[in-house]
């Protein structure tokens, strides 16, 4: 098969011959049919400590089902439609029977040097952590699957609750994601902080219901004037240094930070601040495996907005080039695969 395959730091992405992989008796084995490139590759690909060479990054992706281990044909047969966590457990201890899959002892995760990921015309996928796609839910649909349910597990760690007041910091996929999510549980106002133009107008589609432009704009004066008073809640979906205490500054007394941004680098907070103004800080990673389950019901249902974020397409001739234009600052926001 034909698969992307990173090399070193810096380094573009290759598109290279590598042996089609083989199901275990509780695996399965996808058609990639669709598949996003996400922040953490981007950042995996070019800062330490990167990854092993002949890595086959990719992990949001849905596919066909094309073959099935011995111990998983009750579950799936062949041509069945599916996305799945990038993650394969072991499936008989504590988290993977909760759904916590990712709090795993044994996970292998798929794309980040363990198991290939879908950078691919084919991956390998655990046949518990599979999910199949309803009717009403494309196969590019379900490559939105794992970012939405980035954004649906950061909403449920902050315990939002009807009529707050939200500030979301950052238009990519996971702040659009967190936006839209905000809205559905029931947040009065969902206030989003963006500079790119293409990104600003999309996050009206999520659900924004104003946004700052911080490119030209103050984002504390705007969310005072839009939403009345300080945020109860910010989300920090960018990653970059020096975010941390400006949220803490920012946030209401007693309010609470999520950060869902991946900083690759250390960073500095005074903690005065968030003492004197009992900030609560919380850092969230992933999700768990009920979070695919409501993402892709709401999608089916289109409760949930999702192909809006998909800004290009490209095949494997193509991705290279696609993945290097996105390590600069630009109007692209979900760029997907689709060999």
């Amino acid at each position: 098969m034909k698969a992307a395959v990173f090399h070193g730091l810096g380094q573009a992405l290759t598109i290279e011959d590598r042996p089609e992989p083989k199901p275990g008796p509780t695996e399965v084995v996808l058609r990639v049919k669709s598949c996003g490139i996400c922040g953490s590759d981007l950042h995996a690909a070019d800062l330490p400590p990167g990854l092993p060479p002949g890595t086959v990054m990719g992990h949001e992706f849905a596919g066909e089902i094309v073959e099935v281990g011995s111990d998983a044909k009750a579950l799936w047969k062949p041509g069945d439609r599916v996305c799945a966590l990038p993650a394969l457990g072991c499936g008989k201890c504590r988290a993977c029977l909760s759904g916590d899959i990712i709090l795993c002892t044994s996970l292998r995760g798929t794309g980040l040097g363990q198991v290939p990921g879908a950078y691919a015309e084919y991956v390998l996928a655990g046949a518990a952590e599979t999910l199949r796609l309803p009717d009403g839910v494309t196969y590019r649909d379900g490559a939105l699957v794992e970012p939405l349910s980035v954004g649906l597990h950061a909403v449920n760690v902050a315990r939002l609750e009807p009529g707050e007041r939200v500030m979301v910091i950052g238009a990519g996929p996971i702040g659009l994601a967190v936006t839209a999510w905000a809205r559905f549980f029931g947040a009065r106002c969902v206030i989003v902080n963006e500079k790119a133009p293409g990104r600003i107008a999309l996050a009206a589609k999520f659900g924004a219901t104003a946004v700052a432009d911080v490119g030209k704009e103050d984002p504390v004066t705007v969310f005072a004037r839009e939403a009345g008073g300080p945020p109860d809640v910010i989300f920090e979906c960018v990653g970059a240094q020096g975010l941390l205490q400006q949220c803490i500054g920012m946030v209401r007394p007693r309010g609470r930070v999520v950060v869902v941004g991946v900083c690759m680098q250390p960073d500095t907070i005074f903690p005065v601040m968030a003492v004197i103004k009992e900030v609560e800080m919380r850092f969230v990673v992933a999700y768990r495996r009920q979070d695919f389950e409501l993402t892709i019901e709401m999608l089916d249902r289109g409760r949930i907005p999702g192909r809006d974020m998909v800004t290009d397409v490209v095949g494997l001739g193509a991705f290279p080039s696609a993945f290097e234009a996105l390590k600069k600052p630009t109007s692209q926001c979900k760029v997907m695969l689709e060999p």
